[in-house]
């Protein structure tokens, strides 16, 4: 589907946020959005953006709406449709409305949803003919995890080289029903997030304690997949909770500190050990944001969902499985 070349000025697409096991913190080059060291993810189900973008002579200026409201800086999705018009001969302007059904600007990753269904949608709606990995390239020009949004089920980012910004981009490791966990988002009472990604990305750098995330990081890597292969749950949820607490290690240590987690964060962290210890098997991750992420086996969820429905920090569960990546619509926006 990805490679099919679409002829209509006017296209919808929608894309699945992700969630990354093995995270990114850091980027070496940071207007091509080239990270320190790959990751790997996996698309979610029910938190996703649906985005049409239909170019036009009628349109004397490029407009953009994201869930009915205009944003206050729109220059970097523009500047993103202009780097893919670059690929065609079109010079005229973008209508863009796009829809998150889940908090924008969070720590949710609605940017990888966002620019990845903003990618497909402004490619098809040129007519251009891209690769799965084209795309996934294109896509994290605009956001750097949107890559990972693009492939289907789980996926790895490929760090790159950045003499070859190309190498750098996302493929699916394997499709989305190879394995019955569910990732349950815990939304907790939470303001848009103070200190946004690219700023922790660019206070890293100066981190003493990045050197040695950034020589274990390749080996977490490869354990994860081996773990996701064999479907070794134990073993991926103790790794994949300890490189969260890791990851927001170094956010906490840089200079100065960033602090993403809330009280209830820290509460319902401690209340996921205490689940285990009373044999519900839970793991939980976190990006850069207050609200977790818990994984858990398909056998076990209901059980999990009955027991967080009692806890008073958690104000909004999403249930999400592992999801296809973006894909084109026929029902646009407008």
């Amino acid at each position: 589907m990805l490679g099919l070349k679409i002829i209509s000025m006017k296209a919808t697409a929608v894309a699945p946020s992700n969630i990354a096991f093995i995270k990114y913190w850091g980027k070496k080059d940071e207007i091509l959005r080239l990270p320190l060291n790959g990751s790997l993810s996996v698309n979610l189900s029910n938190q996703f953006t649906t985005t049409t973008v239909e170019f036009s002579p009628n349109y004397k200026d490029n407009s953009f709406l994201l869930n009915g409201k205009e944003l206050e800086d729109n220059q970097r999705i523009f500047k993103h449709i202009d780097y893919i018009k670059k690929r065609s001969n079109v010079t005229e302007k973008a209508k863009i409305v796009s829809i998150n059904n889940f908090p924008t600007a969070s720590g949710l990753a609605s940017s990888a949803s966002g620019y990845a269904a903003l990618t497909l949608a402004a490619v098809n709606a040129l007519g251009l003919t891209l690769s799965e990995k084209e795309l996934s390239v294109f896509a994290r020009i605009g956001s750097g995890s949107a890559c990972r949004s693009i492939p289907d089920g789980f996926v790895e980012w490929i760090e790159g080289d950045v003499n070859n910004p190309s190498s750098s981009y996302a493929i699916s490791l394997f499709p989305e029903n190879h394995w019955n966990i569910s990732i349950i988002t815990l939304l907790v009472e939470a303001d848009k997030k103070e200190i946004s990604s690219t700023s922790g990305h660019r206070l890293a750098l100066e981190n003493p304690f990045l050197r040695t995330r950034l020589e274990q990081i390749n080996n977490k890597i490869k354990q994860a997949k081996e773990y996701i292969k064999a479907k070794d749950f134990m073993s991926f949820g103790k790794l994949i909770e300890s490189e969260a607490i890791e990851m927001h290690a170094i956010a906490l240590t840089s200079s100065p500190p960033i602090l993403y987690w809330n009280g209830a964060t820290i509460s319902l962290m401690k209340t996921i050990w205490h689940f285990r210890k009373k044999g519900i098997n839970a793991y939980f991750t976190i990006d850069a944001g207050p609200h977790l992420h818990v994984i858990v086996q398909k056998k076990d969820e209901q059980i999990l969902i009955n027991e967080l429905n009692k806890v008073a920090e958690v104000k909004k569960l999403i249930l999400n499985y592992p999801a296809k990546g973006a894909r084109i619509k026929d029902n646009h926006l407008f």
